[in-house]
């Protein structure tokens, strides 16, 4: 499946270091859509076609398949906030901890 020249254009655009950063950012758990289109003015859909074209293909089918598994967790507005474990305090102590 090939890509428009435009998206092909604005992939091209991303130096090595963000498009690096880009994939990272798709494969954590904890990184939300939104999180990614702030950082980098991508869309879901255009994250997935950037995806593709960065990967290659068994890359790419364990990433969507990963995602798809893991898309609720995703799209969820919650998934914003910086992860705390729950014995974690607000102030970074950790409770019963000696």
């Amino acid at each position: 499946m090939s890509i428009s020249r435009s998206l092909k254009e604005k992939f091209d655009r991303y130096d090595l270091e963000s498009a690096d950063r880009i994939i990272r950012m798709g494969w954590e758990d904890r990184t939300s859509y939104h999180a990614i289109e702030l950082q980098f003015n991508l869309t879901p859909s255009e994250l997935v076609h950037f995806m593709r074209y960065s990967l290659d293909e068994k890359s790419f089918k364990r990433w969507r398949r990963r995602v798809f598994e893991q898309g609720k967790l995703k799209n969820s507005p919650h998934t914003d906030f910086r992860f705390k474990c729950k014995s974690q305090r607000m102030d970074g102590s950790t409770k019963n901890y000696k």
